[in-house]
């Protein structure tokens, strides 16, 4: 089978949208993101937050749905770790569209730990950044 090359960023909705950002989905279709990574040939990588309450929640519901190995620390540091190192070390990458999907707004999960969680997220895209690998991470909340 004959493959076909891969469409340029201005083919998809991504045209206009750094390479290297976290940011709210807003106007953006979680099917129109996952086709644009297909589109690019970048990882898709999707977890759905709705039923966490709290942190260990939220990193247990992202290990899972991320594929994240059975030693993850389950802390905001491995979870860092695991967005880049390993995969760094896996070989070259052609790039990352993540989306957090309803991030929830508990009183257990408040405003601080949001901005953490999400912290981690900009830290790997400043990571692959360096490394001139698009990591775009989209969230919403809950």
């Amino acid at each position: 089978m004959e493959k076909r090359p891969l469409r340029p960023e201005n083919d998809t909705p991504l045209r206009g949208v750094r390479s290297n950002i976290v940011q709210s989905i807003r106007a953006f279709h979680i099917p129109d993101l996952q086709k644009a990574a297909a589109t690019l040939g970048q990882h898709f990588l999707y977890a759905n937050l709705a039923h966490a309450q709290n942190k260990p929640d939220i990193l247990e519901l992202i290990s899972t749905q991320f594929h994240f190995p059975a030693h993850f620390g389950k802390n905001f540091d491995a979870l860092y770790d695991c967005l880049t190192d390993p995969i760094h070390k896996a070989g070259p990458q052609p790039g990352f569209i993540l989306v957090l999907d309803q991030i929830p707004t508990t009183t257990k999960f408040d405003k601080e730990a949001r901005e953490q969680f999400l912290d981690c997220f900009r830290d790997a895209a400043e990571y692959w950044a360096e490394r001139k690998i698009a990591f775009r991470c989209f969230y919403s909340f809950l």
